[in-house]
């Protein structure tokens, strides 16, 4: 009986938004996001405080976060100059898919493939441009497609699995990775919001009601976890992508 008082809402109204002003809402939450970026670093910036406080902290915290443990860690200190993008990178991340868990939206803007695509390609663009900068095309697909050290009676086995890692799989398996790891999390809360909308609504169950709420809240404080893991992850990936192509050797 309580199964089929479940109405769970069709997929097309979970991850497809309709359009706001001839935009569709995840692109909204990415000027958001990309606006908010903005604004933290650049009040950060015009600060300037030998003793940070406040939205200072924040920025400073968060360059000191991704040069530590992502720059220094995979690509030492040649990666410096990479900072700005990378740090960029993260927090455009972290706030396109922190919306999950902020009512009104409760939606994270990477469920939708194409930014996750965009900027997959564009990491798959720079690791190679990099890659043929630092080494010349013929060295670059040497180092890329024939690693060393290998015996050479295996490069019939190895480079196709290079080709294929390098060239094909890096910028597939960095989209998927945060789209469906976002969709899967909004489908999760989503399943939960139901769940418990349909209990509260049955008095005779209403003490069942708290155990799929406080799974809701559980759900949402992983998420935000998620949320985080995703933007990292991401970072670093492409961190060890161009730092891979700038030393071959590695």
């Amino acid at each position: 009986m309580l199964l089929a008082s479940l109405e769970f809402p069709p997929i097309g109204e979970i991850v497809e938004w309709k359009k706001f002003i001839g935009i569709n809402k995840p692109s909204l939450l990415y000027f958001a996001s990309v606006i908010i970026t903005l604004t933290i670093f650049g009040l950060a910036a015009r600060k300037k405080a030998l003793v940070p406080t406040g939205i200072q902290t924040i920025a400073e915290s968060g360059v000191e976060f991704v040069r530590d443990s992502i720059i220094m860690q995979m690509m030492g200190p040649e990666g410096l100059s990479w900072m700005p993008y990378l740090t960029a990178l993260f927090f455009f991340w972290l706030f396109a898919n922190i919306w999950e868990v902020i009512p009104p939206v409760l939606f994270p803007a990477a469920a939708r493939m194409a930014m996750p695509m965009t900027l997959a390609l564009f990491t798959w663009a720079i690791y190679n441009y990099v890659g043929i900068k630092k080494q010349g095309f013929g060295g670059y697909m040497k180092s890329s497609l024939f690693p060393p050290g290998v015996p050479k009676a295996l490069y019939i086995l190895v480079t196709p699995i290079e080709l294929l890692s390098t060239f094909i799989v890096r910028p597939f398996s960095l989209m998927v990775r945060i789209f469906a790891n976002e969709l899967a999390g909004h489908l999760l809360l989503v399943t939960f919001s139901v769940l418990t909308a349909t209990l509260f609504a049955k008095s005779i169950l209403i003490v069942i009601m708290p155990v799929s709420f406080a799974m809701l809240c559980a759900m949402t404080l992983f998420e935000v976890l998620v949320v985080f893991l995703q933007a990292f992850i991401f970072t670093i990936l492409t961190a060890v992508y161009i730092g891979g192509a700038m030393h071959p050797e590695h």
